[in-house]
């Protein structure tokens, strides 16, 4: 799950990091309030969606007057805002946040993600801030420094002084790099983030530093123990069909092929999306019902992959271990039926109940694609989904 930068921040202070004085508006009009209201003379208007690279996207704009704040807030509220992380299609900006100037001497990247390797919480640090840290690692690798954390420990001092002094912050500044390294982690410990970056974390002339930006991310399989975050959930920066996905417990993601897949578990899903791939299609989807799938829920999952008018066929792939091939056969039938589907239908089914299932699809008298083994399964896809398209 994703929040806002100005959600972030508001996190991150409440574990003690500075972060600039913002407001966040829904309208143009409020956001000359909100101007008026933090006072001064430099001011930054911020479009708010869940997605990286804002400012060059033309989504971070600042102004030196009031009318400039109303100017730039009319430009930048409704536009439909494309970054690298948004698609082509670009996402619409529904509130902004308008925030202080400030003083900016020096940029830096901080971030507390999870290392998978290590299976520890690692901080990563680098002097090029402000920018895509994978541009940064692509070109200067050197330049990113990494600092895995022992979860009896803590963020030490001594780590936290070592990174200060690796991405160049002055010594004069150390104790307040270490303060806001300390609560970064402990932010991203205490809300079970799945990332929490600062992008940049700026030295102020005056040698303060600030978050400037705040992205956040959750482990979305904690959410129950943190329905304060819940609540910040904003359902129009997500996919519509995702969102009702996950109603019935289904784990989709929608994607640029046109070969929908419905699979149980994760792994075997993210196979059969490259085996696809290997002969040659375009996965439309992925699509995990989990170990647990009823007819009625293998129903949904058909509708849901049915929305994207790019389908060509559907590969349906299922391991029978929890879940019983009968199972899924009776729903592949019955929603084949009640949705009069249009589109070829390739069936793999392996384990429990595997001949059963493939009696009923065979005696079900709808044109099924049989398939015994996944490369067979996706070449029949593919080769389907070639001949709907002609």
């Amino acid at each position: 799950m994703k929040i806002h930068e100005y959600q972030g921040k508001e996190i991150f202070r409440r574990f003690g990091m500075p972060v600039p004085r913002s407001i966040p508006v829904f309208s143009v009009q409020e956001a000359v309030d909100a101007a008026r209201q933090l006072g001064g003379s430099v001011w930054v208007v911020k479009a708010q969606i869940h997605a990286g690279g804002r400012g060059k996207g033309g989504g971070v704009k600042v102004a030196r007057s009031i009318d400039e704040v109303k100017a730039r807030a009319s430009e930048i509220l409704g536009m439909q805002l494309v970054t690298v992380q948004t698609g082509p299609a670009g996402q619409k900006v529904k509130r902004l946040l308008i925030e202080e100037g400030a003083d900016i001497q020096k940029e830096f990247y901080v971030a507390m993600v999870v290392d998978r390797a290590t299976q520890q919480v690692t901080l990563i640090a680098s002097s090029e801030g402000g920018v895509n840290i994978e541009e940064v690692a692509a070109h200067t690798p050197e330049k990113i420094h990494k600092v895995h954390i022992e979860q009896s420990a803590g963020m030490s001092d001594r780590d936290a002084d070592d990174v200060a002094i690796k991405i160049g912050i002055p010594p004069a500044s150390f104790p307040a790099a270490r303060a806001i390294f300390q609560s970064l982690y402990s932010a991203f410990w205490e809300t079970d983030a799945a990332l929490a970056e600062i992008n940049p974390l700026i030295l102020t002339g005056d040698g303060r530093l600030i978050a400037l930006d705040s992205k956040m991310n959750f482990d979305s399989n904690a959410l129950f123990r943190h329905p304060d975050i819940v609540a910040l959930r904003d359902l129009d920066e997500e996919d519509p069909v995702e969102i009702e996905a996950s109603k019935f417990d289904l784990s989709y993601i929608q994607l640029e092929g046109d070969i929908g897949c419905l699979v149980n578990g994760a792994g075997l899903a993210m196979a059969t999306m490259d085996a696809i791939k290997l002969f040659g299609g375009e996965p439309a989807n992925f699509l995990d019902v989990g170990g647990g799938a009823t007819a009625a829920k293998v129903t949904e999952a058909f509708k849901l992959m049915l929305r994207n008018p790019n389908l060509k066929a559907i590969l349906v792939n299922i391991f029978g271990g929890i879940m019983r091939c009968d199972v899924i056969a009776e729903g592949v039938i019955a929603a084949s039926r009640a949705l009069q589907l249009e589109v070829p239908l390739v069936v793999r089914m392996k384990g429990t109940n595997e001949e059963l299932g493939k009696k009923m699809l065979a005696d079900s008298g709808l044109p099924i694609i049989s398939a015994d083994t996944m490369a067979e399964a996706a070449q029949k896809v593919v080769a389907a989904a070639r001949a709907h398209a002609q």
